[in-house]
């Protein structure tokens, strides 16, 4: 991202502050989004964070979850220009430690309970039935583009396989937890510090099952398989921290916790093809990306029972 055009929406989104000048510091920085603290003058801190389409609804999202009492840093000011989204935010400090899965029962199990903005993109039964079909057509872009065409054959098997099945699969899919749902929910998102614990990084938000939330917590690690049997005592913790009791109740004819670690694999190969061709588009990538796409439908086939 162009740093003149940051440093522009950073004046933009710092116009109602009484503060100036501030000195910047990077904590981290992503392909497409960044985030810095900011110290001014006086020694006060705040945090800067830019991103660029599709992260620039993060704004509207945390006025939405403050207004819902979630806990969320403050919004101190914001800026739109050219798809590219600037904040400044509460600066929360650093961790006082990782969040324990305690930490991510009572967090997911507030943020389900709370009403999600009508704004939000619904992922219901029909759009998550949707996911495959939707990777196919990431996968033919890249193939019109003579990207991804040897060896990848597998993956539009598994794909068109996981399609057919997908009908079947998704029934329960608005079954509580149904809501608001956070997407990127994993452990550096959730910051455990001197005031509590705030959610972080509410960009991508959605209404749609909040198992999926709760399988994300294991993240996607390459070396770590999916391990159904952490998820269901998350589930368990989840129920007791005040989480919907349905979150048991099996779906798509099987446990809970597969069918929640299963579908947010495919949530997340469709993710990883939308970006490889649209939102990063860089062929140098397309090796581990594939890889990873792979692997992660190996995983969502033997979850689904597919």
């Amino acid at each position: 991202m162009d740093p003149a055009l940051i440093t522009a929406l950073l004046h933009q989104a710092s116009a109602t502050l009484d503060c100036e000048n501030p000195t910047r510091a990077p904590m981290r920085i992503w392909a497409m989004s960044g985030v810095e603290r900011l110290t001014y003058p006086g020694g006060s801190t705040a945090v800067l964070k830019y991103a660029r389409t599709p992260f620039t609804r993060e704004d509207r999202n945390l006025r939405a979850a403050a207004l819902a009492g979630l806990p969320v840093p403050r919004l101190l000011g914001s800026a739109h220009h050219n798809g590219v989204l600037a904040m400044v935010l509460e600066d929360l400090g650093d961790p006082q430690g990782d969040p324990t899965d305690a930490d991510a029962a009572s967090a997911a199990a507030v943020l389900h309970a709370a009403t999600p903005p009508s704004a939000l993109p619904l992922l219901d039964q029909q759009a998550l039935a949707a996911l495959p079909r939707k990777a196919l057509c990431h996968l033919r872009q890249l193939r019109i583009a003579e990207r991804w065409t040897e060896g990848t054959e597998d993956i539009a098997e598994v794909l068109s396989a996981l399609d057919r099945a997908a009908a079947s699969r998704t029934t329960g899919t608005q079954a509580t937890p149904f809501g608001w749902t956070h997407s990127e929910f994993h452990s550096s998102n959730v910051h455990v510090g001197q005031h509590g614990w705030h959610l972080l990084d509410l960009a991508r938000c959605f209404t749609g099952p909040g198992l999926l939330d709760l399988a994300a917590w294991q993240g996607l690690s390459l070396r770590q398989p999916p391990d159904p049997d952490r998820l269901r005592a998350l589930i368990d913790s989840y129920i007791a921290a005040g989480g919907a009791s349905g979150a048991r109740d099996r779906r798509g004819g099987l446990p809970a916790e597969s069918w929640a670690l299963g579908w947010h694999r495919v949530w997340a190969v469709e993710w990883f093809l939308e970006q490889a061709h649209r939102w990063i588009n860089d062929p140098t990538r397309d090796p581990g990306s594939i890889k990873v796409v792979r692997h992660h439908l190996e995983a969502a086939v033997a979850l689904l029972n597919v």
